[in-house]
């Protein structure tokens, strides 16, 4: 279902309308639960910041679940996909929390316009939650406090311009807790180091990069079920690499081997890592190694 605006968003919800229609600011337990007839997966057309435990109930964000029932903080960007699915199984469903629904019309002719989307958790938004301490929930939910507040005051000329600032900080808090996170999430993390260790083995081992062409880091992510983004950030945390560093690496590897080890020309050794263009391949091959093909084969005659 493809939502427009913000006051739709509350009729469908079944809410009062917004106090503003470019923003709204709503806690979660007053939300009527969504019934089993109701579509599930939503495309919003404004920015969603969400707070929230829900419980019986199975989210997904993207492709992927949450994998945490506690401090959950997720992001939504316009005309980004998420679903909701009911399985109390019986159980009473119980949901808390708030949700801040910002339309980019509120941010016109503001400093937050132009910086809002180089926010790194709006690319991964659809993948990966930020799991928060007690501690960073309380500053969190303060912000959120302070920006109801302003929500549900009487609007003046000063109205607008103190929630950005406030929605601004909120971002800026997200942002550190987002790259502690890195760093916490170390067993899970390193787990996906080694699916992406198996998944360039096995592409540069087979058919697939004289099927189908150079390994890019967009079928990377999305064989990890991760986005580009958040996977590079993430590698980058783990090795100091991001993701198109991890596939240079593995084919240079991979066309050592070949150079040292088999008959085959220069010009098929690009074909199969998926090169169109020998000198493509060449170029790459000697910013690495600071030596051509031949001259690297000519070294071990």
């Amino acid at each position: 279902m493809h939502i427009k605006t913000i006051s739709e968003f509350h009729a469908f919800r079944h809410l009062p309308k917004p106090h503003h229609p470019l923003i709204s600011v709503l806690d979660v337990a007053t939300v009527p639960q969504l019934g089993a007839d109701e579509p599930g997966s939503l495309i919003l057309d404004f920015y969603a910041i969400s707070i929230k435990r829900i419980r019986n109930v199975n989210v997904k964000y993207g492709q992927q679940p949450f994998d945490f029932n506690e401090g959950i903080m997720s992001f939504m960007a316009p005309n980004q996909v998420f679903s909701i699915a009911v399985d109390n199984k019986g159980e009473e469903i119980t949901q808390s929390g708030w949700v801040i629904n910002i339309h980019p019309d509120f941010l016109w002719n503001t400093p937050l316009a132009k910086t809002i989307n180089q926010y790194d958790f709006w690319g991964y938004s659809l993948n990966e939650a930020l799991f928060l301490s007690a501690k960073e929930e309380a500053t969190v939910i303060n912000i959120i406090a302070a920006i109801q507040q302003e929500y549900h005051a009487n609007i003046d000329r000063f109205s607008k311009q103190i929630i950005i600032s406030q929605i601004e900080g909120l971002l800026n808090y997200a942002d550190r807790f987002y790259h502690r996170q890195f760093i916490t999430r170390e067993k899970a993390n390193h787990q996906v180091l080694e699916r992406l260790e198996v998944l360039l083995h096995n592409y540069f081992n087979g058919a697939d990069p004289a099927e189908k062409g150079l390994l890019t880091v967009q079928y990377v992510a999305e064989h990890l079920h991760l986005s580009p983004k958040y996977l590079s950030n993430l590698l980058r945390a783990l090795t100091g690499q991001n993701t198109q560093q991890h596939i240079h690496a593995k084919l240079i590897a991979k066309a050592k081997e070949k150079l040292s080890t088999t008959s085959l020309t220069v010009s098929e050794i690009a074909y199969e890592l998926g090169f169109e263009h020998l000198p493509s391949f060449s170029k790459l091959f000697k910013a690495k190694t600071n030596l051509s093909p031949l001259a690297f084969r000519a070294s071990f005659n």
